[in-house]
């Protein structure tokens, strides 16, 4: 019984770790935002009605989770976004949803980043801002995509800035990492 408890522990912790260390099911790696600086985030996504706040690797949810109860107490019909791709990610996701007071406009997609249709998100949205907390070297990328799909959005990026949105970028000092915004 002892040996069967041991292999399944090992069994398990072994799975958890392939799905954060695999290239296909987490290709970025999990870091999940300073809570410090939740306040700060949210105050740039400057929530709306009839926005859609949209987080690229939304990791455990934290920052879709705070601005969507933010968006909650303003009684605003700002729509939510998360996008992950690592199953444990996306499951604790979904746990979290299931007791949210704004959980109507939450909406969990569990995909990769880089080949998914935000339109179909975002049709009758006057106002688009995405969330990226992701490898410095992968966000070109990210804006490539994002400008292939919406014409006209708003960037909020934390800990790293985009080089290429230089001329349209203000920085807000966070707590813990600066956060940088481009409208």
């Amino acid at each position: 019984m002892i040996f069967l408890l041991a292999f399944l522990l090992i069994f398990f912790v072994g799975l958890i770790i392939l799905l954060f260390t695999s290239k296909k099911l987490s290709p970025i790696p999990y870091f999940p935002t300073n809570r410090k600086d939740l306040p700060l985030i949210i105050n740039a996504f400057n929530l709306k009605n009839n926005q859609v706040v949209i987080d690229l690797g939304a990791g455990d949810g934290v920052v879709i989770f705070a601005a969507a109860e933010a968006a909650y107490q303003k009684k605003l019909n700002t729509q939510f976004l998360a996008i992950e791709i690592n199953p444990v990610l996306i499951l604790i996701i979904h746990l979290r949803r299931l007791f949210h007071p704004n959980k109507k406009n939450i909406k969990i997609l569990w995909a990769d980043l880089f080949e998914n249709n935000f339109k179909k998100y975002i049709k009758s949205r006057n106002s688009t801002t995405f969330y990226l907390y992701v490898s410095p070297w992968l966000l070109e990328k990210i804006i490539e995509n994002c400008k292939l799909e919406i014409k006209s959005f708003s960037i909020v990026s934390y800990m790293y800035p985009i080089k290429s949105l230089k001329e349209k970028e203000k920085r807000i000092k966070g707590k813990k990492h600066d956060i940088f915004v481009y409208n």
